[in-house]
C-alpha cells in the first residue's frame, strides 16, 4: 500500500500530483498548484471530471470552451469565506491564470459528460456547523450529494477549531452495500492556523489491518483508502481540510465505530 502521508514536492508549481495510480485505488485523483501572479495552469481532463477550487487567491479562468473570467475572494483560507469553484466535465481542458498569488485545488474522478461546465461555488455555499463541543466543526458543502453538480465527485471543505475534532466519531465508508454503506475513496488537504502547526489524523480499520497514525503539516495529503479516519487539532492550532471523495455511487453513506457511536448517538438526543 502507498504510504498514506504525502508531502507537498515544494512550495511553487504543482506540488501535489495524486492519481489513482499512485494512490493505489481506482477513482480519486488530487492536484495542487501554488501559483505566483501571472503564472498559468492548464490541464487536458481525459476521461476525468474536474472541480477546480480556489482556496486562496485569484485567478482567471477557462474551460471546456468557455471562459469563467476572474474568480476568487479570500486571500486567506481560514477567512472562512464559500470558495469559488468550477466544474469541467471530462473530454475537455481548462487553465487558470493567477491574478494574484493564489492555491489552486484539481479534484477529480471518473467523468460520465453528465454535466456542463460551469462554476459552482460560491453561490449555493454556505457554512454549517456541526457537532458539539469539542466535536464542533464548520462545513462548506462544494459539491456534496445535495447539489446535482457532478458525475462522480463530492467536495467539502472543514474548518476545526484548536483543540477539536473532527471527521469524528471515527466512522468508515469502504463497502459497496448501499443504502447501509457506499464505497469512497478520500483525499485530506490539510492546513494549519498558523502554518508552522501540526494536526493528527488516524487512519484505521477495525480489525487492524490498517493502523496508522500521522503528524499532518501546512499542505500535507492523508490518502484514505479505507477505515475510519478521524482528525485532531491541538490547543493553539485551527485545522482545515478539502476533502474530495469517489467511488461507484456518488452518494456518501458511512457507519460510525461500533465502539464509538454512543458519541454520535448520545450527541443526536441532546440536538
Amino acid at each position: 500500500m502507498p504510504d498514506l502521508l504525502v508531502k507537498p514536492a515544494g512550495t511553487a508549481g504543482k506540488v501535489h500530483d495524486i492519481t489513482p495510480a499512485s494512490a493505489g485505488w481506482g477513482y480519486v485523483g488530487f492536484g495542487l498548484y501554488r501559483l505566483k501572479a501571472g503564472e498559468t495552469a492548464s490541464e487536458a481532463t481525459g476521461d476525468r471530471e474536474v472541480i477546480l477550487v480556489l482556496v486562496e487567491g485569484k485567478a482567471e479562468i477557462s474551460g471546456a470552451g468557455k471562459a469563467f473570467g476572474e474568480l476568487g475572494e479570500r486571500m486567506n483560507v481560514f477567512e472562512r469565506l464559500p470558495p469559488h469553484a468550477v466544474y469541467i466535465p471530462d473530454g475537455t481542458e481548462w487553465q487558470a491564470t493567477a491574478t494574484t498569488d493564489c492555491t489552486l485545488a484539481v479534484c477529480s474522478a471518473p467523468g460520465k459528460s453528465g454535466h456542463e461546465a460551469q462554476v459552482i461555488g460560491p453561490t449555493g455555499i454556505s457554512l454549517e456547523e456541526r457537532g458539539k463541543g469539542a466535536n464542533t466543526r464548520y462545513i462548506h458543502n462544494i459539491a456534496m450529494e445535495g447539489r446535482d453538480v457532478a458525475d462522480s465527485l463530492l467536495v467539502t471543505e472543514v474548518y476545526t477549531p484548536q483543540g477539536n475534532w473532527s471527521s469524528y466519531p471515527p466512522h468508515r465508508h469502504d463497502e459497496d452495500d448501499f443504502p447501509n454503506m457506499t464505497y469512497l475513496e478520500e483525499t485530506y488537504y490539510h492546513r494549519l492556523n498558523p502554518a508552522q502547526g501540526f494536526g493528527f489524523q488516524r487512519v484505521f480499520t477495525e480489525d487492524g489491518e490498517l493502523d496508522e497514525t500521522m503528524a499532518v503539516s501546512d499542505h500535507d495529503v492523508v490518502l484514505v483508502p479505507k477505515g475510519h479516519h478521524p482528525c485532531g487539532a491541538p490547543y493553539g492550532y485551527d485545522m482545515y481540510y478539502l476533502n474530495v471523495m469517489a467511488g461507484p455511487l456518488r452518494k456518501w453513506r458511512f457507519a460510525n465505530h461500533p465502539d464509538h457511536d454512543w458519541i454520535f448517538r448520545r450527541d443526536a438526543k441532546a440536538g
